[in-house]
């Protein structure tokens, strides 16, 4: 399961990338300082060559593909050996077309309405976007109240940072956070980030 992996590692730098070498560097920067994860969004015509490239570079990677807002950037992540793929929203399109071809997929949502709808299309692990703007911590243990004895997971992405991400992480029910802070190849944030991570480690 995908929830699984997620809490392996808990905290996923999620990357915008804009050429093959910065993204090389970047997942070197984050597997040598212990942070061996990575949402490489398709927001940039770089994603599918950065993940094509590190996933062969760097195999101990969990290396999952971001923004992926239609069917053909699904199979375009899956072909380039991306791990999972994930969504700001709810598309029923997209999560069948996963579902279909076995491709660990985790659909966005921020309301009650978008959880039952992912729930009923097979999705327990869900990205909560944008966690801060749609009512952070307060508004996510909300959300989970009515469905928590159902066993679903969420990764809140969109404003964690430093100063909240714990706050996300003792959540029970947040299988990892979405690290759009780690962007950048700094050791000291992602060694930082990295050691945050290892406390709440299942």
């Amino acid at each position: 399961m995908i929830s699984e992996q997620l809490d392996k590692i808990k905290i996923i730098p999620v990357l915008v990338l804009n050429d093959l070498d910065e993204g090389l560097k970047v997942c070197e920067a984050l597997c040598s300082n212990g942070l061996p994860a990575a949402e490489i969004t398709f927001r940039t015509a770089a994603a599918e060559s950065v993940i094509r490239e590190a996933v062969k570079r760097f195999p101990e990677m969990y290396i999952g593909a971001g923004t992926i807002l239609n069917v053909t950037d699904l199979h375009r992540a899956a072909d380039a050996g991306a791990k999972f793929g994930v969504a700001p929203g709810f598309n029923p399109a997209i999560v069948a077309e996963a579902a279909k071809c076995s491709f660990d997929f985790i659909p966005g949502v921020c309301t009650p309405s978008e959880i039952e709808q992912a729930m009923a299309a097979g999705c327990m692990t869900l990205k909560f976007f944008p966690a801060e703007a749609a009512g952070g911590v307060t508004m996510l243990k909300s959300l989970i109240a009515p469905y928590k004895h159902l066993g679903i997971r969420f990764m809140p992405t969109g404003g964690v940072k430093p100063e909240n991400v714990e706050n996300y992480l003792a959540i029970p029910e947040v299988a990892a956070v979405g690290g759009t802070w780690l962007n950048k190849c700094d050791a000291s944030v992602i060694r930082q980030a990295a050691e945050v991570a290892k406390k709440y480690v299942k």
